[in-house]
């Protein structure tokens, strides 16, 4: 287990929130000003793209490495964890039952209560009262929750859940990476993963979805070239 997992799941555990923004989710930095405001208020990032990694390399001779919602995961999802412990935001009734059958297989106890299916929010701004309640209403409050839905939704929600809910928790924004291990999205290897082609791995799978969604991630070479970086030591 490495020294970036253990940092991370420290963090969690004193209440943070958690953003895994991808390339394309960062090219939008400064037009989608949701997802700005949340990833920038977020409590920290993990490197998810290796497009980003790339970029700061080259242009910026800022060395830093990958580290991605599906590493993160893979070793997340071999602790421990008693019942009540991880409550799940869901997309949609069939990834919600995927979930449940996965983790319930593999030893992470979930309860149908530990488990929401979210709304279609707004495009403006993210509230969700009726989560918000279920939540604070828990008798048993998870440890962790865990949002599945798609970037540019998932952090507003998260950072609204940060902002709102009566106790603290750990907050991760891995959005469809459970897919991965459920089978809902074609898997990759680790091998993939380190590489960091994962992205041509889904556009080589499903061109249609996936090559528009990453084409717009090239307005991030533009944006890096023209960001100062600092680096916090």
């Amino acid at each position: 287990m490495n020294q970036s997992y253990k940092n991370v799941v420290n963090n969690l555990l004193s209440g943070c929130l958690m953003v895994v923004p991808s390339g394309p989710g960062l090219a939008t930095i400064g037009k989608d000003l949701r997802y700005t405001e949340a990833v920038q208020k977020s409590d920290f990032a993990i490197p998810d793209s290796g497009y980003m990694v790339l970029l700061l390399r080259l242009f910026k001779g800022i060395k830093i490495n990958k580290f991605s919602g599906y590493e993160f995961l893979k070793h997340f999802l071999k602790e421990k964890f008693n019942k009540n412990n991880l409550f799940l935001i869901d997309p949609n009734e069939e990834e919600s039952k995927l979930n449940n059958d996965y983790l319930n297989e593999i030893g992470i106890p979930i309860e149908k209560s530990y488990q929401y299916v979210a709304p279609m929010y707004s495009d403006e701004k993210i509230e969700d009262i009726a989560l918000l309640e279920k939540l604070n209403n828990l008798k048993e409050k998870p440890i962790y929750i865990m949002i599945n839905l798609g970037s540019g939704v998932q952090e507003p929600l998260g950072y609204y859940l940060k902002q709102n809910l009566k106790f603290n928790t750990g907050i991760i924004c891995t959005g469809a990476a459970i897919s991965f291990f459920t089978g809902s999205q074609v898997n990759i290897s680790p091998l993939i993963d380190r590489l960091g082609v994962g992205w041509l791995w889904r556009c080589i799978k499903n061109p249609t979805v996936f090559i528009p969604r990453y084409l717009k991630a090239f307005r991030l070479f533009f944006l890096i070239l023209k960001t100062e970086i600092k680096v916090i030591k």
